[in-house]
């Protein structure tokens, strides 16, 4: 008996290790990419938008307390423009402490189906109230109720806690749903953006644009 679960163990583990493929969709060099890097994560991002993605804009966002420890998890982005990128969250959440804590973090953007991943690194900045203001008052209604009814990262009892608290913030704002004092959106200023190109052989494209004075500077790295 003990041996047969030791087998499963290793043939698991060698499932596992054998899962590969080739990369060969596409190619990256400094000589095709934009010179701005907004422009071309833009470009990108058009790509995806039309290649049946079902969640074409999420990414992971790592952030780290002041110490250093790390931690990660998937959110949406919800715009880009030349300033930054833009997530919403609760600003108590561990994220927010974190960020609280230590003003910067990466975002991580993986497409699988185009063989794709941009790394973009930063730091962290607040949206005006306003800004979240306009984005919260475009989401359904009750998504705008759970915003009140979840201390975000919080431990309760039971989902009998979190349900009872949404049900109350429907019978408090039946009709119109303000911005909760706790919650907004974060932006992401980069200095730092990485486009990886899956290629043969692991031999994959990678082209990083670097903030100096102003100016984005562009560089191939070594796979």
């Amino acid at each position: 008996m003990f041996a047969f679960l030791f087998h499963s163990k290793n043939m698991t583990e060698k499932e596992i290790q054998d899962l590969r493929r080739q990369y060969t969709k596409s190619t990256l060099s400094v000589k095709n990419v934009s010179k701005d890097p907004f422009k071309q994560f833009e470009k990108w991002f058009t790509e995806v938008m039309n290649s049946g993605f079902f969640e074409p804009n999420a990414m992971t966002v790592a952030t780290a307390t002041r110490a250093g420890k790390p931690s990660a998890r998937v959110v949406l982005l919800k715009g880009f423009d030349e300033r930054g990128f833009v997530f919403y969250t609760n600003y108590k959440s561990k994220k927010g402490n974190e960020l609280e804590e230590n003003p910067f973090a990466s975002l991580l953007f993986f497409w699988d189906k185009l063989e794709r991943q941009v790394r973009i690194e930063g730091r962290i900045e607040k949206v005006s109230e306003q800004e979240s203001t306009d984005y919260f008052n475009t989401r359904p209604y009750k998504s705008r109720v759970g915003a009140w009814a979840s201390k975000q990262s919080s431990v309760i009892e039971n989902r009998s806690v979190i349900v009872s608290e949404f049900l109350k913030y429907m019978m408090k704002f039946r009709t119109h749903v303000p911005l909760p004092p706790v919650w907004g959106g974060y932006r992401l200023v980069p200095d730092s953006f990485e486009f990886w190109q899956g290629r043969p052989n692991r031999l994959h494209d990678r082209i990083r644009y670097t903030l100096s004075k102003k100016i984005w500077k562009i560089e191939r790295l070594a796979p």
